[in-house]
């Protein structure tokens, strides 16, 4: 278990992920767990990997595009990837 997902929070992609595309969304493997997880859809990629551009996980929902009507999919997406470690928040990103 990882630290508590908080859309409002500054998040990353761990350093030890490796995200490859794919034609449903990309998988998210872990080198340090070896945990292999699957994102579903191609805009929570595009969350993923603009999340550590962003001040907060909230302005990368945006500024990939996720309206409204997918924003709680993809939240509750997000979470699972900060339970599992696959996101950190932006002070504990490996180096």
């Amino acid at each position: 278990m990882s630290a508590p997902f908080d859309v409002q929070g500054a998040w990353a992609l761990d350093d030890r992920v490796a995200l490859r595309p794919e034609s449903f969304g990309a998988l998210a493997y872990h080198f340090g767990t070896r945990r292999l997880s699957f994102l579903k859809h191609p805009q929570l990629v595009r969350v993923v990997e603009v999340l550590a551009e962003h001040e907060r996980a909230a302005d990368a929902l945006r500024a990939a595009g996720v309206g409204a009507d997918r924003e709680a999919a993809i939240t509750r997406a997000l979470a699972t990837l900060a339970d599992t470690g696959m996101i950190v928040p932006r002070t504990a990103v490996m180096a």
